[in-house]
């Protein structure tokens, strides 16, 4: 079950903080500071910042020639197609054909070699994706639009039903389609990782944990209501902030876990994050 998404102006700031705050601790090496303290949920199971369905893997099957990861890009593409769709509504097709286009790109991203063409120096999904995208708007949309939805392919399962709703509570910008696509994506990155520190915190029984100590991630650590939530959950307050400390650290290894899944080379997560921070801190 996915959280509710917030109210537009709210969500963009509380976005904002989540990697402001979070992300300008995480050294070049992704380290992050010790604590004696017991490991918060998720992290003895460890996660590494390079997993099988990460986006190397798939660049280098398809640049050898090899075969294999078709799995680990399908859940790349169903976790990232909401802002190539929002990007193609804002390009000024109407809701059926931007939701046949965005199945058709899939359908003939996953069964073509097209990411045999992408420039590994440049190696970011997103921009590969955006890439992609524009040019098969400009050169296959008149082909794909006489055929079948789908051409008899099988299709992913992409929310459409939801998409429009989350486009109608965004707020109204002036921002190019394309600094729109990079903001969308931004958050939806931003939600995955949430949605996996939660669900972590949840299988280890700790949900309603997770849930007081959910608002600490946004904003100054000086402004924490330590003492507020050391009463509500019947703990001390250098417990509660032992906790947070817990939280935030495992948010940022997510984080730096989840930006891993999208771009080539190891040395290429802090490049992306510092990207991804600016994208939000721009005005618009």
């Amino acid at each position: 079950m996915r959280r509710a998404t917030p109210a537009p102006a709210r969500r963009k700031r509380i976005d904002y903080f989540w990697v402001k705050g979070q992300t300008e601790a995480v050294s070049s090496s992704g380290a992050t500071s010790n604590s004696s303290t017991a490991p918060a949920p998720g992290e003895a199971a460890g996660h590494a910042a390079f997993r099988a369905t990460h986006w190397s893997i798939v660049l280098s099957a398809a640049q050898s020639g090899a075969t294999g990861a078709p799995e680990a890009l399908a859940k790349l593409c169903q976790t990232y197609w909401y802002p190539l769709y929002a990007f193609v509504r804002r390009r000024g097709h109407g809701r059926e054909d931007a939701q046949d286009l965005t199945q058709e790109f899939f359908a003939r991203l996953l069964e073509k070699n097209w990411i045999g063409g992408a420039d590994r120096e440049k190696g970011r999904f997103r921009s590969f994706l955006l890439t992609a995208m524009n040019r098969f708007l400009a050169d296959e949309w008149d082909k794909a639009r006489a055929q079948k939805r789908g051409g008899g392919r099988p299709l992913l399962s992409l929310s459409f039903d939801t998409a429009e709703t989350r486009l109608s509570r965004e707020p109204a910008d002036e921002v190019t389609p394309e600094q729109s696509f990079e903001r969308r994506w931004v958050l939806t990155l931003l939600e995955e990782v949430l949605t996996g520190l939660r669900r972590e915190y949840e299988q280890e029984g700790n949900g309603e944990l997770f849930a007081a100590l959910n608002p600490c991630l946004v904003g100054e650590r000086t402004a924490q209501p330590y003492a507020q939530l050391a009463t509500k959950l019947a703990l001390s307050e250098s417990a509660v902030k032992s906790a947070v400390h817990r939280l935030r650290g495992r948010y940022r290894k997510l984080l730096r876990d989840e930006i891993a899944q999208t771009v080539a080379e190891p040395g290429e997560v802090d490049a992306e994050l510092r990207h991804l921070f600016a994208v939000l801190g721009k005005k618009g």
